[in-house]
């Protein structure tokens, strides 16, 4: 069961095309797992598109077309347009496996064309980065090694880490697959993967760690962000 879901103001802003690819695909990506969350977006894309027709319409009383007839050729060549475009049997995309660590995963359809690096490895995280170049905000796939996890840290600026597959938990409870959890400097975390798993991440600043000697883990938070 998904737990956790982007805010309604960011369903608005997504259906408005007004946030960064990393986002979109994130959200998109949440909408192929939730039912609930791809109905709403369903929702507003209709209120946006009613507003906009709306905006469009002319003010003047709407003329009355049951009265109008079309010219009988034109009719003809209506009709056979009609039937040249009726749609063809769907086809379901074909779907893309990545390898991280021995572990075979199929990535969603809404991150497919984008440009995904190699992954690399420091100690049981794995980190392949999304090549979007969108200036400080970083997006990657995070795999976290059975019985591995991300040192207790916060955040300098926002964390969105978006479960693909797998679970993961920390002081403030389970997480699974869909789940959507947008950080700020406000949290701070620990999470850790006792059977493995695969996220997608987008921050646009280094993790700041909390305990130990902070300097030492550094490496960690660059190597994450």
């Amino acid at each position: 069961m998904i737990n956790h879901h982007p805010t309604e103001q960011m369903l608005t802003a997504f259906v408005a095309a007004e946030l960064p690819v990393s986002l979109t695909a994130a959200v998109a990506v949440h909408a192929e797992m939730c039912s609930c969350c791809a109905l709403r977006i369903e929702q507003l894309t209709q209120m946006q598109a009613n507003r906009w027709l709306d905006a469009a319409r002319p003010q003047s009383e709407e003329p009355d077309w049951s009265a109008e007839t079309l010219d009988p050729e034109l009719e003809q060549m209506l009709d056979a347009m009609v039937l040249d475009d009726a749609p063809a049997a769907e086809q379901k995309p074909k779907a893309k496996q990545i390898a991280v660590a021995g572990q075979q995963y199929q990535l969603p359809r809404a991150l497919h064309s984008l440009p995904l690096g190699a992954f690399s490895q420091f100690g049981k995280l794995s980190r392949a980065r999304f090549g979007l170049d969108e200036g400080a905000l970083h997006s990657s796939l995070l795999y976290i090694q059975p019985g591995g996890g991300v040192p207790q840290h916060s955040h300098k600026g926002f964390e969105l880490t978006l479960l693909l597959s797998g679970h993961f938990s920390d002081a403030d409870g389970d997480y699974g697959p869909g789940d959507f959890i947008l950080l700020d400097g406000s949290h701070t975390h620990q999470p850790v993967s006792a059977t493995g798993c695969l996220c997608f991440t987008v921050a646009d600043a280094p993790q700041r760690f909390t305990q130990g000697m902070n300097r030492l883990l550094n490496p960690i938070g660059n190597f994450i962000y």
